[in-house]
């Protein structure tokens, strides 16, 4: 992605922005998402709050939205399982609705429109890849194989790692992130935690989780 945002887009007013739940609320739920994507040949796993939920077992709190991570360079086999929808880039305070592939190239997140009734259904996330690799986009020199990075329900629903999930919850520190952290942590192995250090110290140098580890 490129670190500049483009022309045009909507800005979205404070009233827009206090309205997006609303427009989440109908929002698809991970095996939903899954039997959208059966039988999908890129690698995908749902990713964020919900990544930790499906580690866990359980669902543990109320999700506002519900986000999955794909290769960039997939969205068009993506994009081939939701021909009623449309994606709406997002990046800033801005949306492009029905984004151009410029516009998909330098933002990170598309949002899933249900043209009719104007409600978001998921929110894709196009990882920085090189070939199979996985690039993290907080630190480019975080570079793991997706097929690593991935695991699996016993429903078969993949999802992202529970450390890098809290990589990305490290840089926010939000009260449900904190609280998300908490209640992880326990579940995680001890290598997965010393991964989750090791990323901290370099991604985030001095940040609190890591003495936690």
């Amino acid at each position: 992605m490129s670190e500049e945002l483009p022309s045009g887009g909507i800005e979205l007013s404070p009233d827009e922005v206090e309205a997006l739940p609303a427009r989440w609320s109908p929002c698809w739920t991970p095996n939903e998402v899954a039997q959208r994507l059966a039988g999908i040949s890129t690698p995908w796993c749902v990713a964020a709050g919900w990544a930790l939920d499906l580690f866990r077992g359980t669902q543990t709190r109320a999700h506002g939205d519900i986000e999955i991570a794909i290769p960039a360079a997939s969205l068009p086999e993506v994009r081939d399982r939701f021909p009623d929808y449309v994606f709406d880039a997002v990046g800033g305070g801005r949306v492009w609705e029905d984004a151009s592939p410029e516009v998909l190239a330098a933002v990170h997140q598309t949002w899933l429109r249900d043209p009719v009734t104007g409600d978001y259904m998921l929110d894709v996330f196009r990882e920085p890849h090189d070939g199979g690799t996985w690039i993290c986009r907080c630190d480019d020199r975080v570079r793991l194989p997706f097929i690593d990075i991935v695991h699996h329900t016993r429903d078969g629903i993949p999802y992202l790692a529970p450390e890098l999930v809290l990589l990305f919850k490290a840089g926010h520190i939000r009260r449900k992130d904190q609280k998300d952290f908490e209640a992880t942590v326990p579940h995680m192995t001890s290598a997965q935690r010393v991964v989750l250090a090791e990323l901290l110290a370099r991604v985030h140098p001095g940040h609190p989780w890591i003495a936690v580890l």
